[in-house]
């Protein structure tokens, strides 16, 4: 997966887990948790439907990269790219 699609696919997702979300208006590298007004819940939602849609594994440890659509889009294209 490359980077756009990482990114349409990010957008996707976060639509499902806030019903509603205008990604469109959200800054790359704006933190959307805040801008969302996403709860633990709402972001772990998020986690894990993205896990499911991408086949990645997400541990705890690297959701500080997966706060901002640059840095999940980032996170996901460099895991999901052939190589």
């Amino acid at each position: 997966m490359n980077r756009d699609e990482a990114l349409v696919l990010i957008k996707d997702v976060l639509t499902d887990v806030v019903p509603g979300a205008d990604t469109a208006a959200l800054a790359p590298d704006e933190n959307f948790r805040d801008n969302l007004e996403m709860d633990s819940l709402d972001f772990l939602n998020f986690i894990e439907a993205l896990s499911e849609r991408t086949g990645l594994a997400l541990p705890e440890s690297d959701y500080p990269a997966l706060n901002t659509l640059d840095g999940c889009a980032d996170y996901v294209a460099s895991r999901t790219s052939v190589k």
